[in-house]
């Protein structure tokens, strides 16, 4: 997956994903412009319920308008390019793409720049950081809609009035490097062994990085049982009981390290761990475990433009997109969809897929921290890393 650009304050969506930003229903609750952008003559369908439009009825209303505009979308992210061919054959409407490299902060401000404007430069859909659904929704920038799928998607992952949704997500996995680490951890606690000692390494700097900062809290929602409001401050704890035992080394790991065999076991988003699997093709091997405690989920959130110049293009590229066949696609570039659990269930995920990815059981037990819970975690572990783990 490629790097996304850092434009003026804003958060790209690698370094969004790889922070870690978690779902949540604590989003507040705001009003929005009615309709989504126009779209309620008489012979097309109603926009201002939020329920989801018969497909037949969509596909005809989003074929007169033809074209649909997308932002933040690079085609090597997410699979994003096979989503986009595969949606354009299907329906038969030009696709605008508009800055790919855009971070989360930069579509919400491309809606607001052309709200008044029907022109080439107004997004009808984003995909954003969840941590930014807050403020799409309180300055009013999306429309509610609730796609076809809409009960299958976790209540913790959408907004229950519809206003956003996830689309996909990774958890923090074990990446282990193999042969070398000849009895894989299965769970937090087992880094512990002292087996380990000087084996065990972070993809980031806890004060830095957030997937850093995750990693700690996961390791502390583990140690918990699952308690939230503990977890922060028994993540610290377990890092300072792995740094005294010499099994955490303070380095950040990276797929050059990795390849060099000089982090045999990092924590990782499980779609950069995959990707490093691949690219790495067996030199060396790597196996990666999704813990059976403390399993932390970060997902990107979806949503229509309040002002979308084609309102039905922008619902039914998210009928698609959330369709089973869309979230196989998003599957196919290793971002974990997030109907999976009920794909997995009725057994519409293609084995091969499957094959490549850790058990889909593992899954089941993805926690999504509130928006609140993860800024309060997050000032507490940065604020305490130091004292607490090296006793500074």
């Amino acid at each position: 997956m490629p790097t996304k650009k850092r434009t003026n304050n804003s958060l790209s969506r690698r370094e969004f994903l790889k922070l870690g930003a978690v779902a949540g229903g604590s989003a507040v609750l705001a009003a929005c412009a009615p309709g989504g952008g126009g779209g309620t003559g008489a012979d097309l369908p109603d926009l201002t319920s939020g329920e989801s439009i018969p497909l037949d009825d969509l596909i005809a209303a989003a074929k007169t308008e033809g074209q649909l505009t997308t932002i933040a979308l690079p085609h090597d992210w997410a699979n994003y390019g096979e989503i986009i061919s595969t949606f354009k054959a299907k329906y038969g409407l030009t696709i605008n793409e508009l800055n790919p490299d855009a971070g989360s902060a930069d579509e919400l401000e491309a809606i607001r720049a052309n709200k008044d404007s029907k022109g080439p430069q107004a997004p009808d859909v984003i995909d954003i950081g969840v941590a930014h659904t807050e403020t799409a929704m309180k300055d009013g920038l999306v429309a509610k809609y609730k796609v076809a799928t809409w009960d299958s998607i976790p209540d913790d992952a959408k907004n229950a009035d519809g206003y956003w949704w996830g689309e996909y997500y990774g958890v923090l996995v074990f990446e282990v490097v193999k042969p070398d680490i000849a009895e894989s951890p299965k769970d937090w606690e087992d880094l512990l062994k002292p087996e380990y000692k000087g084996k065990v390494a972070m993809a980031g700097d806890v004060l830095k990085s957030n997937q850093a900062v995750q990693t700690v809290l996961a390791a502390g929602l583990s140690r918990s049982g699952g308690d939230i409001t503990k977890a922060a401050e028994a993540g610290l704890q377990f890092w300072k009981e792995m740094y005294e035992s010499g099994n955490f080394i303070p380095v950040i790991a990276d797929q050059g390290r990795i390849a060099q065999r000089e982090t045999l076991i990092v924590m990782e988003w499980d779609y950069l761990a995959l990707a490093n699997r691949d690219a790495l093709a067996g030199n060396p091997e790597l196996e990666i475990i999704v813990p059976a405690t403390g399993v932390l989920a970060g997902p990107y959130a979806g949503g229509i433009s309040a002002y979308a110049p084609h309102p039905y293009a922008a619902r039914l590229w998210w009928e698609f997109v959330m369709s089973d066949e869309g979230q196989n696609l998003y599957l196919k570039g290793y971002a974990h969809p997030i109907r999976f659990n009920d794909m997995a269930k009725r057994g519409v995920i293609p084995q091969d897929m499957l094959a490549k990815l850790p058990p889909a059981e593992a899954y089941e037990k993805a926690f999504f921290p509130t928006i609140q819970q993860l800024t309060e975690t997050k000032t507490y572990i940065t604020e305490n890393w130091r004292r607490v783990v090296y006793g500074e």
